[in-house]
């Protein structure tokens, strides 16, 4: 019963990491920008919300959506100001300017807060589980963590493919040059893009922040590689591929932390580099042939 109960631990985990891969897949996937500041967005948005419950006295619940629309309004500035203008000047570019920011976000999160962790409690929420077997036993909210990035993952999915808007996001991503002979104006595609993203990604970092119960400066840097490492098992740009992705990472690191408290990590590295090896394109992607 321990491995099952490591193997359902890690879907658990997998569920963040889904989350937090979302707008990292959304943004490669409609602008082709490999986003390094990701995991410092993240953890800006897990900061947004703790500091508005720490500072401001604000409900838990409130501080998610404060951080979204926060987090989702520095989106559109960081896109119509940076990303814009970088996306036209060669491909680097933009990878440059997020690496900038991935510089950026931590030391002025230093600077504002120094190197302690700003607290965001949930209450008895974060210790509330129900027992399903003997000896497998599931934290509540980790479950309300994994609901919440197939509810993500499953509007992001109508949208592109459901509604109008969507299918124009989707062209734009296809040929934004043809896209721009037909009237739209492919910089607020790309700028509600963004948007999405990193509301996205501000949730993620306020639902890692509850988990840990408060968030520090630098954790972006570890965060951004299990986000990357997510997109790449999953496929390049595939959504449910990023919820495969999380949940197969999340199983590799629970079960190596079942076989020695050592191995977590290592495991997640390992079951990687056997995707890029015999999988390149991810468990999800699409194969591309010469």
């Amino acid at each position: 019963m321990s491995w099952v109960n490591a193997i359902v631990q890690g879907v658990l985990l997998g569920g963040i990491f889904a989350m937090a891969a979302s707008g990292l897949s959304l943004m490669f996937g409609v602008m082709r920008i490999a986003n390094l500041a990701h995991g410092d967005l993240m953890i800006l948005g897990g900061y947004v919300a703790a500091a508005s419950a720490t500072y401001l006295g604000m409900p838990v619940w409130l501080t998610v959506v404060v951080s979204m629309v926060a987090l989702g309004a520095l989106g559109w500035v960081v896109q119509r100001v940076l990303l814009d203008r970088a996306m036209r000047l060669g491909e680097f570019t933009p990878l440059m300017v997020t690496f900038g920011l991935s510089v950026i976000i931590p030391n002025a999160l230093v600077e504002t807060f120094s190197n302690d962790a700003v607290p965001l409690g949930i209450g008895a929420l974060g210790t509330a589980s129900v027992q399903l077997a003997p000896g497998l036993t599931v934290g509540w909210f980790p479950l309300l963590t994994v609901v919440a990035s197939v509810l993500v993952l499953a509007g992001l999915h109508l949208f592109l493919y459901r509604t109008q808007y969507g299918r124009i996001t989707r062209a734009t991503s296809d040929d934004s040059r043809t896209v721009r002979l037909m009237g739209v104006d492919d910089r607020r595609v790309y700028a509600l893009t963004t948007v999405i993203a990193l509301s996205t990604v501000a949730l993620a970092g306020t639902l890692y922040a509850m988990r840990q119960g408060g968030v520090t400066p630098f954790e972006g840097q570890l965060t951004v590689l299990f986000a990357f490492e997510t997109v790449i098992i999953g496929g390049l740009g595939s959504l449910w591929g990023t919820l495969a992705g999380g949940v197969a990472l999340g199983i590799a690191q629970s079960v190596g932390a079942q076989v020695s408290p050592d191995l977590p990590l290592l495991a997640g590295h390992v079951v990687f580099l056997l995707v890029l090896v015999f999988r390149p394109q991810g468990l999800f992607g699409k194969e591309v042939t010469a």
